[in-house]
């Protein structure tokens, strides 16, 4: 399917680019053609429970009729979108005591045997970067200052790509990302908390919305915030 161009939306005296309108957010529509035009049938990922990529994932296969393979660590109940990835499609692989290392190390070996590809981690390749940031040079404005979270650190740098001229910043959720050349902030909240501050807007709670405090007491007025998913 063609997902719609991003929308923009000013709230509270900033750009918002609203990818919560989206199933599976912005990463999808990355993935979505480049699942479409890889010849492999079957894409696998590990992914922290709380992870966004995977429901990405899930809804990108599903559009393109491939399979998604989700491994995530075994919890007594599935994360909501580890079971939001599973109700797009994606087959799940719970791993037993699953730190993320050893998540991957089991679905390394799975690809291996499967001859499924593997993703990376926040899908940090060349082509995946590339191709975001032509999405974002693709929209109606030249930001003079962009604000995003930083989990791979992934979307900051495609978003720096595409505007060379603009101040980033970025806030770190978990270990230190490679972030580029944004100054980077720190949430307060451990990895698998809730931000404290949301936005009045749907906002992934342990990823986007701890961004939000970050932009309301720092942003300058008119910058851009980037929502990568609900």
């Amino acid at each position: 399917m063609t997902l719609p161009a991003p929308v923009l939306e000013e709230v509270e005296g900033f750009l918002v680019v609203r990818d919560d309108l989206v199933p599976g957010g912005t990463k999808r529509r990355v993935l979505e053609p480049l699942v479409a035009a890889s010849p492999a049938r079957e894409f696998v990922y590990a992914s922290p429970a709380y992870g966004y990529a995977q429901v990405a994932l899930a809804h990108a296969c599903a559009a393109a009729g491939k399979r998604a393979t989700v491994f995530v660590a075994q919890r007594k109940a599935l994360h909501p979108r580890t079971a939001e990835a599973q109700a797009a499609g994606a087959r799940l692989v719970e791993v037993p005591h699953g730190y993320l290392t050893h998540v991957q190390v089991r679905a390394r070996a799975s690809a291996r045997v499967t001859g499924a590809e593997l993703l990376p981690f926040g899908m940090d390749t060349p082509e995946f970067i590339e191709a975001l940031a032509g999405i974002a040079k693709a929209l109606p404005v030249e930001p003079r200052e962009v604000w995003t979270v930083a989990g791979s650190g992934v979307l900051t740098r495609a978003l720096q790509q595409a505007w060379p001229e603009a101040v980033f910043h970025a806030v770190r959720i978990g270990h230190t990302p490679d972030a580029g050349r944004a100054t980077l902030w720190r949430a307060p909240e451990r990895f698998e908390q809730a931000a404290k501050t949301r936005p009045p807007f749907p906002s992934s709670d342990n990823y986007d919305a701890k961004a939000w405090r970050f932009l309301r007491q720092w942003g300058r007025p008119g910058a851009l915030f980037w929502n990568v998913g609900a």
